[in-house]
């Protein structure tokens, strides 16, 4: 199995966002113009595309990603994808890993909102990405500037005319009604919890934390580098609403030789700055959960020493090393 690693290169976007397109979270690709050569769900898969030489299948060259046949009449092809969640978008990467002499030329993205699995035939589609050139086996990855915070269910990806994509990924922030007084994963990214920082994601997104499905391989959790100067690994989450937290749970999942040693939290209720001045701020949080001792691949629940109205923590690994997942279980404040 191939295992996702952090692209140093990739932009904010990418790092802080969510991928809304990710199966894993029930995003389904739903309508194709046409998926000849290669399936469009193929498209979404969270493992890096990959090729394989001499693999055939009954049309030709097998592809992975979504590849439509050479069209030989006017007009474009297209795929429809329900994301895993309303949501804000913030960017996106249309990718063409190996495809060479079969990639499309252009292609842009529209997004609509809506309660059906398939769009229907009056559905309000917003042009969210205009025609962008691309390249063959490549990342393009594409800001989305959504007026008003605009939330979306669908997108719709247009090739022109024709061609393959490895894969897409749809970056943004989930949006869920949340009341007051409810109990639920403060930190959970489908409840619309964000990184704000992390000091290193070498071998891992911090992102991969907030995801609400128990992680699959260790390339679905947040790994550091190996430290080698005093100090410890940390990340900065925003809940997805301010609350009390109770419970917090700590998952090495698939983590063995190389899983954080301890860990512990902070946190605060933000009322000003910015994510940059977090940073900064963090550093003298109150302590909610004193150090803690961590096991290799094991769900840890631990008791916070201190309740306190919260919008942000922040969760040290000491000194450095792999977690899968974060779960901050809490009260929303009214």
């Amino acid at each position: 199995m191939a295992i996702p690693t952090f692209d140093p290169n990739a932009p904010d976007f990418a790092r802080i966002g969510i991928n809304l397109a990710d199966p894993r979270l029930g995003a389904q690709a739903v309508l194709a113009s046409d998926d000849f050569f290669a399936p469009m769900d193929r498209m979404l898969n969270p493992e890096p595309a990959v090729f394989i030489p001499g693999k055939y299948d009954d049309n030709g060259k097998w592809m992975d990603g979504w590849e439509s046949r050479r069209k030989r009449v006017t007009g474009h092809d297209f795929c429809v994808v329900k994301l895993s969640a309303a949501g804000k978008l913030m960017g996106v990467d249309i990718d063409t890993s190996h495809f060479t002499g079969n990639f499309p030329p252009a292609a842009s993205i529209d997004a609509c909102r809506s309660d059906d699995d398939i769009p229907s035939a009056d559905a309000q589609w917003t042009e969210v990405i205009p025609a962008t050139e691309l390249s063959g086996n490549a990342h393009h990855f594409r800001v989305i500037q959504a007026a008003g915070g605009a939330l979306y269910t669908h997108v719709r990806l247009n090739i022109y005319p024709d061609g393959g994509v490895a894969r897409l990924r749809v970056f943004g922030r989930p949006h869920r009604e949340i009341a007051p007084d409810a109990e639920l994963d403060l930190a959970s990214a489908m409840n619309g919890a964000r990184i704000v920082a992390a000091n290193n994601q070498h071998y891992g997104l911090a992102s991969n934390l907030l995801l609400p499905t128990r992680a699959a391989n260790i390339g679905e959790g947040w790994e550091t580098r190996r430290r080698r100067e005093p100090g410890c690994d940390w990340c900065i989450v925003e809940l997805a609403v301010p609350g009390e937290i109770s419970r917090v749970d700590v998952d090495t999942a698939h983590f063995k030789g190389n899983f954080a040693d301890r860990c512990s939290l902070q946190g605060a209720f933000v009322t000003a700055g910015t994510d940059e001045s977090l940073i900064t701020q963090s550093m003298f949080w109150p302590v909610l959960l004193d150090e803690q001792k961590l096991e290799m691949d094991r769900l840890h629940s631990f008791a916070p020493e201190r309740i306190a109205p919260v919008s942000h923590v922040r969760f040290n690994i000491l000194p450095d090393g792999g977690v899968s997942r974060l779960r901050l279980i809490g009260r929303a404040l009214p």
